[in-house]
């Protein structure tokens, strides 16, 4: 982020935890909305899931007002006293993110490069695991959403109920609530959700848009096949991995060449280690960072070496899988099929 920031991006950091790390790497206290760091372009920003539902809440019962659905029921809701269920962490962080950097182009159709706040995004979420689900959702949501639009227009149930909840959907989701819906049909509202999904399915799989990258400790071997295994997990997701970090250590180089050829063809660069026992001087680490280290972090480099996940041979009649950290046994039919349907996409976006 410091890296970043000192070359003159709009930069800002999104932590969705409460470890304090953070806030003691930068040397101040992160709020609920960004906060400037220093004197630079750097900002900080800490999601409140608790608080984040209330926005969303509120919008919904500005569009029941209007379409007056649930006839004012939605009014006794009282944001405060409701809770977070388990996955809408990830739901509520996709919204702020949109709200921060529009990398899906929002709901309006004007969005304009110049109206992002932020060139850059860094993002710290829950986990490991769970970041990667939010990555694949849009992806995933695609193929639920096809059964639920089938379910609506192929019963008597949902051809009555379904045009009505789909209004109130798309109501609330407007920037401005005073926008009529107006005459748009049930099937023109599914088509404008399933644009949208494609859309952010998209920017994930866009190396120019959205990177990852593993750290590991190359002196522990657990560490990196864990980086192994979420390159793989990674891969699944449909989320690209630029490359690999690692801290720089002397008398670890035989061990450092090994990294290499583990992760080849994942670019990998070493960092600077940097000590928790006192205050960082960032001036001091980013001098140290090395010439690979700044590729890598340079997100039109075409770092990654466009790895392919799957690979056909017609003379063989064989379809090939990169999954790095799996092994043949735990690859399920299902995975193949996603993944063969996953190339498909990144084919058609790759001509388009």
């Amino acid at each position: 982020m410091q890296y970043y920031s000192r070359t003159g991006l709009r930069t800002c950091l999104v932590i969705q935890s409460q470890d304090p790390t953070a806030e003691y790497l930068l040397g101040q206290k992160i709020g609920t909305t960004p906060t400037p760091i220093g004197n630079g372009t750097l900002q900080a920003v800490r999601l409140e899931s608790t608080k984040m539902l209330l926005e969303p809440l509120h919008r919904l019962k500005k569009a029941d007002a209007r379409l007056n659905l649930s006839q004012g029921v939605l009014d006794e809701v009282v944001g405060e006293e409701l809770g977070v269920l388990p996955g809408m962490d990830s739901i509520l962080a996709v919204g702020a993110l949109e709200r921060l950097i529009q990398f899906i182009g929002g709901t309006r159709s004007d969005t304009k490069e110049l109206d992002r706040k932020f060139d850059m995004i860094i993002y710290d979420g829950i986990s490991s695991e769970e970041t990667l689900r939010m990555v694949g959702a849009a992806e995933r949501s695609r193929w639920y959403m096809r059964y639920l639009r089938n379910l609506a227009e192929k019963t008597d149930t949902g051809r009555v109920t379904a045009p009505s909840f789909l209004k109130l959907a798309e109501a609330s989701l407007k920037p401005d609530s005073t926008v009529d819906s107006g005459w748009r049909t049930a099937a023109e509202i599914w088509d404008t959700a399933d644009n949208m999904l494609e859309k952010g399915s998209r920017a994930f799989a866009d190396p120019l848009k959205f990177s990852c990258y593993l750290v590991m400790d190359p002196s522990n071997c657990m560490s990196v096949n864990a980086a192994l295994r979420y390159w793989g997990c990674a891969i699944q997701a449909g989320a690209h991995v630029s490359g690999a970090f690692y801290p720089a250590s002397p008398s670890h180089r035989s061990i450092n060449m090994s990294i290499d050829d583990t992760f080849f063809p994942l670019v990998t660069a070493s960092v600077p280690f940097l000590s928790m026992d006192s205050t960082i001087n960032w001036d001091i680490a980013l001098k140290d960072l090395n010439a690979d280290a700044k590729k890598l972090l340079t997100m039109n480099n075409g770092s990654g070496r466009s790895i392919s996940p799957v690979t056909f041979d017609q003379t063989k009649k064989t379809v090939t899988l990169f999954l790095p950290g799996f092994d043949k046994s735990e690859i399920k039919l299902s995975q193949v099929c996603f993944l063969c349907y996953l190339l498909q996409r990144i084919f058609f976006y790759a001509c388009t």
